[in-house]
């Protein structure tokens, strides 16, 4: 209701931290923010950063520790974890790369906003120079993006990490990791088969978090 009454009253930008929000409800959110021009970052997520800018929900903790994690410079960050928004966020910011604006997109199946979505409004930035995404097995974001990438050539290089690889066992078909939405329901939502239409879309997919920064420069400079 909350959510339906902002849109209502012209709010265009919404952050919705709230965990295990019935599916019905969110898809209904979702929907009436479509028909009013209005974008749901969410739910379960923890918010988005500009450093040095603004900065809205809890992502980075208080605003003293978020400064030391969120750093200005030249790289988007998209995550569907909120902890690992901050832990690469602050990773690119000791490496001198800096963070243009980095979004906790949320973890619950149904999301107001993916990743394929969101790129228009970094294309359109011109601090943003590269992006990074940090990516779980279960849903479509990863295939939606290669598709928008495949359609679009962006200009911003994106380089990938994938979580939860184990996830791809047989045995764990079904079964959630971590987030809701993180449940291997078939093949197209493993770890494995994400990371091949990554590549395939000429999207860079690293084996370990530390190695994002060093990826992110050769891919700037190429």
């Amino acid at each position: 209701d909350a959510v339906i009454e902002a849109i209502d009253n012209g709010i265009k930008l919404l952050v919705v931290v709230t965990e295990r929000i019935p599916r019905g409800d969110v898809a209904e959110m979702v929907e009436f923010a479509e028909m009013n021009d209005a974008r749901i970052i969410g739910p379960n997520c923890l918010g988005l950063i500009v450093p040095e800018v603004c900065k809205m929900g809890g992502i980075g903790g208080p605003a003293k520790d978020a400064a030391k994690s969120y750093k200005p410079g030249v790289v988007g960050v998209m995550s569907r974890s909120g902890g690992m928004t901050t832990e690469i966020s602050s990773s690119l910011s000791a490496a001198g790369l800096g963070v243009s604006t980095a979004i906790s997109i949320g973890g619950d199946p149904i999301i107001g906003s993916s990743y394929a979505e969101l790129m228009p409004y970094f294309e359109a930035d011109e601090q943003t120079k590269a992006i990074v995404i940090y990516s779980e097995p279960g849903g479509r974001m990863e295939a939606q993006l290669a598709d928008w990438q495949k359609e679009h050539d962006s200009r911003l290089p994106i380089v990938a990490f994938m979580a939860g690889k184990f996830m791809d066992d047989e045995s764990m078909k079904g079964m959630n990791f971590g987030h809701a939405g993180t449940i291997v329901e078939g093949k197209e939502d493993s770890a494995a088969e994400k990371i091949k239409r990554l590549e395939a879309a000429g999207i860079r997919v690293v084996e370990r978090i530390d190695e994002i920064p060093d990826v992110v420069k050769e891919r700037i400079s190429a």
